[in-house]
C-alpha cells in the first residue's frame, strides 16, 4: 500500500514540471513534486568558470552509452529547476511553419498535431510568466504575435556596431528574446558575462525554480521532495492507469499513490522511466503500444563559433543579444532551410581550455578577450533508429547519429563569411556533435493516431488515461530554435486542460 496519496505527482521540476506545478497550484489539488537533485546554493562558485566548466561542480555525475557502446558525460543537471538553471535564457517561439511539414535536405520535418495559432495564446502566457524581453517586427521569420511583455535587452556598443554591419550586408538582425528578471534595474539582472551554462548567483535569470517552483510551494497543498529518484511507475491490475510512483528517497524505497502522474524528466530520462516501468500489461514499457517510446530522439546540430581580431579587445560584457534568421527557411537561392544564428555569452579561457588542455589558459584568455561568440543551430530530423534504450544493467544508451549535416555545414560556412565580412581575421568553430544533449527532444512524440504516437495533443498517454508527459519528449520535430518556451507554453496548456477535465477541484478555477 502507498504511504501517501496525492492528486498529482509531477516527476521533474524543470521547464515542464516546474511550470505544471505553478499552473496547477491554484486548483486546490494536492501536488507532489519529485526532484532527484537539490536546489543550487547561492555561492561564489555559481559565477566561477573553473568551477562550472573544469570542475563540473553542478553537472550530473553519470555516464551514458553512445551508439557504439562507449561512455560519455551528458550535459545534464539534476537540480530544482532542472536545466533551466543553466540555460542561456533564450526563449523563442517556434516559427509558424515549424508546425507544418517542411522539406529539408535529408527529409521532411513532420507536421505537429496542433498549429501555431493553437499554441499562440499559451506562448503569450509563457512569455509573461518567464519575463521575456524582446522586440516584435524585426525578425523576418517571426510568426504572428502580440508585442513582447518586456522591452528588449539593448545591444552594447560593440554589438550595435556588429548589428549595423549585418544590416549593411542585407541581413535582418533582431533582438534575441531573453528571459531575465529586471535587467539593468536595481536588484535585477546585472547583465554579466556568466549567463550561458552558469547558475545565476543573484537569482535574476528566469528559471523554473524561481518563477514556478518557489511560488507553487508557497501554496497550500504543494510539496517538494528533493533527492528523490522516481524508479518506476506502477499501474493497477488492468494496466490502464498509473496507481503508484516508486521512489528512492533517503536511502529507502517508498511508493506514493497518485490520481494523475506527470512525467517531466527530459526527453532521455522520461523515455527511460517509461521503459523501466514495463510490466505484464506493458511488456515493452508503459504507453508503448505504438512502439515509439524512446524512438525519434533529436538534438540540434550545434556549432560554436568565435570570431577573432588580434588588435581589437572586445569590451562587451553581456554579448547575448543578437539573432540572425535569414537562413532559417529555403529561398534566396537556397533549396532547403539551413537554420538559426545567435550571439552567445562571452567565452572564458578556462572553458576553451577544456577543448584543448595542452594550451595554457593565459593564451585562451588573450584569445577570447578579442573574440565575439556565436552559435549556429540547424534542425535535426526524427529517425526511428535514433533512440533511447535502457540496457539490461540499467544504464542508458542513446543510439544517435545526426542527420541534415549538409545544411548545417552550409549554415556554419554562411556564418563564417558573415563574420569575416565584419572584419574579423579568423573564425574558429567547435561542435559537440553526438554528445550534445542540451536540446534533446522527440522520444515520446504526440499525435492524433495512437498507432504512430505515444501522447495525444494534450500530452496524455494514448494507452494510460492518467499519465501525462510534459517536456520536450512530445516534440514531433526539433525546429531550429531553442525549445524552452514551447515546453513552457504547452505545459500551461496541458495544465489548464488537466485542471478543467481531470481534477476534482474544478470549482476553484478562475
Amino acid at each position: 500500500m502507498p504511504q501517501e496519496h496525492y492528486d498529482v505527482v509531477i516527476v521533474g521540476t524543470g521547464a515542464g514540471g516546474g511550470t505544471m506545478a505553478h499552473a496547477l497550484s491554484s486548483s486546490g489539488a494536492s501536488i507532489l513534486l519529485v526532484e532527484r537533485g537539490y536546489s543550487v546554493p547561492q555561492e561564489a562558485e555559481n559565477w566561477d568558470p573553473a568551477a562550472v566548466w573544469k570542475q563540473l561542480r553542478y553537472r550530473a555525475d553519470e555516464r551514458w552509452l553512445n551508439d557504439a557502446g562507449r561512455e560519455f558525460h551528458p550535459f545534464m543537471h539534476y537540480v530544482v529547476g532542472g536545466n533551466t538553471k543553466f540555460w542561456g535564457s533564450v526563449l523563442y517561439r517556434l516559427r509558424a511553419e515549424d508546425f507544418t511539414g517542411v522539406e529539408h535536405h535529408d527529409g521532411v520535418s513532420p507536421a505537429w498535431p496542433i498549429d501555431y495559432a493553437t499554441l499562440a495564446p499559451w506562448y503569450d502566457r509563457a512569455e509573461a510568466l518567464f519575463q521575456v524581453h524582446g522586440q516584435a517586427g524585426a525578425d523576418p521569420t517571426e510568426p504572428p504575435r502580440t508585442g513582447f511583455p518586456f522591452p528588449p535587452v539593448r545591444h552594447e556598443p560593440r554589438m550595435q556596431l556588429i548589428v549595423d554591419g549585418l544590416l549593411a550586408q542585407g541581413l535582418h538582425p533582431s533582438y534575441l528574446p531573453l528571459g531575465l528578471i529586471r535587467p539593468g534595474e536595481p536588484g535585477g539582472c546585472v547583465l554579466c558575462n556568466t549567463c550561458n551554462s552558469f547558475p545565476c548567483r543573484i537569482h535574476a535569470k528566469s528559471d523554473a525554480e524561481l518563477l514556478c517552483v518557489q511560488p507553487a510551494l508557497a501554496t497550500p497543498g504543494v510539496t517538494l521532495w528533493e533527492g528523490a529518484h522516481a524508479d518506476r511507475l506502477i499501474t493497477d491490475a488492468t494496466g490502464e492507469r498509473v496507481q503508484e510512483v516508486e521512489i528512492t528517497r533517503k536511502g529507502r524505497t517508498v511508493r506514493v499513490g497518485a490520481s494523475t502522474v506527470v512525467v517531466s524528466c527530459g526527453a532521455v530520462n522520461s523515455a527511460a522511466l517509461l521503459l523501466r516501468s514495463a510490466n505484464d500489461k506493458h511488456r515493452n514499457g508503459l504507453a508503448n503500444s505504438s512502439g515509439q517510446v524512446g524512438r525519434r530522439y533529436m538534438a540540434h546540430l550545434a556549432t560554436m563559433l568565435e570570431a577573432f581580431h588580434p588588435f581589437e579587445v572586445n569590451p562587451t560584457v553581456f554579448q547575448k543579444t543578437v539573432a540572425v534568421n535569414d537562413f532559417y527557411f529555403a529561398g534566396n537561392g537556397r533549396e532547403y532551410p539551413l537554420g538559426h544564428l545567435q550571439s552567445q555569452g562571452r567565452a572564458h579561457g578556462v572553458v576553451a581550455q577544456t577543448v584543448a588542455p595542452s594550451i595554457p589558459v593565459w593564451a585562451y584568455n588573450a584569445w577570447v578577450a578579442r573574440g565575439v561568440d556565436w552559435l549556429a543551430l540547424s534542425e535535426d530530423l526524427p529517425r526511428e533508429e535514433n533512440r533511447v534504450c535502457v540496457e539490461p544493467d540499467g544504464r542508458l544508451r542513446v543510439r544517435y547519429r545526426p542527420n541534415n549535416v549538409v545544411p548545417h555545414a552550409e549554415l556554419v560556412a554562411e556564418a563564417v563569411r558573415m563574420l569575416r565580412r565584419l572584419g574579423f581575421w579568423k573564425v574558429v568553430t567547435h561542435s559537440f556533435k553526438v554528445q550534445n544533449t542540451t536540446h534533446q527532444c522527440g522520444t515520446l512524440v504526440f499525435g492524433k493516431d495512437p498507432r504512430t504516437s505515444v501522447l495525444d495533443e494534450f500530452c496524455r498517454s494514448h494507452d494510460i488515461g492518467n499519465l501525462f508527459v510534459v517536456d520536450a519528449s512530445f516534440f514531433p520535430s526539433s525546429a531550429a530554435v531553442n525549445p524552452g518556451l514551447t515546453i513552457i507554453a504547452q505545459a500551461l496548456r496541458v495544465a489548464d486542460h488537466l485542471a478543467r477535465h481531470d481534477l476534482q477541484h474544478r470549482e476553484q478555477l478562475p
